[in-house]
This record gives structure tokens, C-alpha cells and sequence, in this order.
């Protein structure tokens, strides 16, 4: 499989049990920057055990390839989340997984603090899909939710997508490719600030790059269709709030797609929703939690 310098991915299989699992710990925390425990278990070993992982975390930790940190507000004192050091972040620079992806290595508790909220949310939605995925039958793995993922929009401006997910339905010998960009709110930024990250992804939609040195302008078509065969659907991923002030963010979201014209266009194209976290925890991504940012009833991911 190939990817572009962007380090937009292809859809990676699932990891194998009988790759060894000190290898796979790497591999995910290189791509998903920091994990809990509990989270690489229901990631790498569903049905294994925490002391499996454990083992293996406490292993690498003892060779300097992998670092941790307390779980901030944690009612448990010895929960914490763990990443890759400087050498960690060296071995796994190679591996297939993560070609064209820059290096994100945390070299320091201080450093791997500050990100461990937003990081282990980001993380958080993952599970349910992959568990959803499992449960169906589908396809989708730990490396296929590619993090903070990098698309130009002109004059060096850039949209970061917090993550970029590949998704496989299949429904006996029928298969069907979704992909999705995926935003993470913690409630941490303004609503306002929330619905114009819908501008951006209206932007990259319509973001024509023009070839350099012609005098007339030729169009090469849509820059998104070097990574993609259709714009990937958008998903809102919403917590950290009361069920009220949620309720409000998506109603801010639906009401960008009501009034900017830009975002309007986009989502005439492309499926736009948005969904509680803790619903999407409680039901899977398969079930009618995902609000259409079109307006419409909740309904699963794959409908809006």
C-alpha cells in the first residue's frame, strides 16, 4: 500500500496475534501517541488480559523505549497513560504502518501531560468503532484511525483533522469502503470556534491547486482527490459538557450548515453528524446516536 508526504493513510489490516505484541504496543503508540493500559488491551488483545499488556508495557519501560504519566483527575493513583521516548520513537520510524508520518515523540512527562487529555479522548472514540467492527463482522483496526492528519488549504494555511478513519462494511461477498475525518470536542474551545472548523472542511472541498507556471490557470482538480476516491463524511465527536450545553454545540454546528453557504454546498456532497460520546460508548457507532447536521432523526454513522 502506498501514501502520499501528506501522510494520508491507506487502510492497514488489523493486527495479528502472532505478531509479537511488544512490536504491536510500538506500532499503536507511535500512530495513536498515547494510550492507557486498558486501552491498548481493548485495541491489540480484546480478549486478553491486562497483565499481558502490562508485562509487555513494564518490558519496554525497562528497555527505555516507551515512557508514562499520571492520569490527571484519576480517582485511581496508579492509573496512568503511557508513550514513546526519544528511542522508541526511533525504532518505529520505519515501520510500514507509519511511512509518511511525521515523528510526534513526547520527551518528557511535562510534555506527554499536556497532551494526555485531548489524546486519550481521541483514543477513547476509537474503541467503540473497532468494538462495533468486531461485533458486524466489518473491518477496522488499530491502523486504521490515522491521528492528526495534515491538508492544505492555499497560501500555507493547512487543515488538521483530528483523525482520519477507514472503515470497511461487508455483508457476505458485498464490501463497502467508508472513510470519515473525525473531529474531537472536549468542550474546551468556544462553539463558535467548534462550528467554523466546518468552513475548513467546506474549504478543502472546494480547494483547487492550480499548476505552477501557466499563465492561464488549469485546474488539477480537487486537492482531496489525491488521498481519497469521495470526501470523506464528517463526524463530530462531542463531550466534557452537560447533556444541555452538548445539545447547543450541535445545535451551533447545524446552524453553521444552515447559513454559511460554503458549508452549505459541502453538505448537499457530503454526510455531516454528531454524536455524544458517552452515547456513542453506550450504543456503538451502529446505533441511531449520530445527529445529521443537515437537519433529520438520529441515526447510525454509516446513514447520516
Amino acid at each position: 500500500m502506498t501514501r502520499s508526504t501528506s501522510g494520508v493513510p491507506a487502510a492497514e489490516l488489523a493486527p495479528s496475534p502472532s505478531e509479537p505484541l511488544r512490536l504491536q504496543i510500538l506500532t499503536a503508540l507511535a500512530l495513536h501517541r498515547m494510550a492507557t493500559t486498558g486501552q491498548l488491551r481493548l485495541m491489540l488483545r480484546p480478549h486478553g488480559s491486562r497483565q499481558l499488556i502490562s508485562r509487555a508495557l513494564n518490558r519496554l519501560r525497562s528497555t527505555g523505549f516507551v515512557g508514562l504519566t499520571p492520569l490527571p483527575d484519576s480517582d485511581r493513583p496508579r492509573t496512568h497513560a503511557w508513550y514513546l521516548t526519544s528511542e522508541g520513537s526511533r525504532a518505529t520510524r520505519d515501520l510500514p504502518v507509519l511511512r509518511g508520518r511525521p515523528p510526534y515523540p513526547i520527551t518528557s512527562t511535562t510534555a506527554a501531560s499536556i497532551k494526555t487529555p485531548h489524546t486519550l479522548t481521541v483514543v477513547r472514540t476509537h474503541l467503540p468503532f473497532a468494538a462495533d467492527a468486531r461485533r458486524l463482522g466489518h473491518e477496522h483496526g488499530p491502523w486504521d484511525w490515522t491521528p492528526e492528519v495534515a491538508h492544505p488549504l492555499g497560501e500555507g494555511e493547512r487543515l488538521i483533522a483530528d483523525v482520519v478513519l477507514h472503515y470497511t462494511l461487508v455483508d457476505g461477498e458485498h464490501r463497502r469502503k467508508l472513510r470519515a475525518f473525525v473531529e474531537v470536542d472536549r468542550s474546551t474551545m468556544s462553539s463558535e470556534r467548534l462550528a467554523v472548523k466546518l468552513i475548513e472542511y467546506a474549504r478543502l472541498f472546494q480547494y483547487e491547486a492550480q499548476p505552477v507556471g501557466r499563465r492561464r490557470p488549469v485546474s488539477a482538480g480537487p486537492v482531496w482527490l489525491r488521498w481519497y476516491p469521495v470526501f470523506p463524511r464528517v463526524l463530530f465527536v462531542l463531550t466534557g459538557a452537560s447533556r444541555t450545553r452538548l445539545r447547543d454545540r450541535i445545535s451551533d454546528l447545524q446552524g453553521m450548515v444552515a447559513q454559511h453557504p460554503l458549508v452549505t454546498a459541502l453538505a448537499r456532497e457530503v454526510p455531516l453528524g454528531a454524536v455524544v460520546l458517552e452515547d456513542l460508548e453506550e450504543h456503538g457507532p451502529s446505533g441511531p446516536v449520530w445527529v445529521p447536521l443537515a437537519g433529520g432523526e438520529p441515526r447510525p454513522w454509516t446513514d447520516v
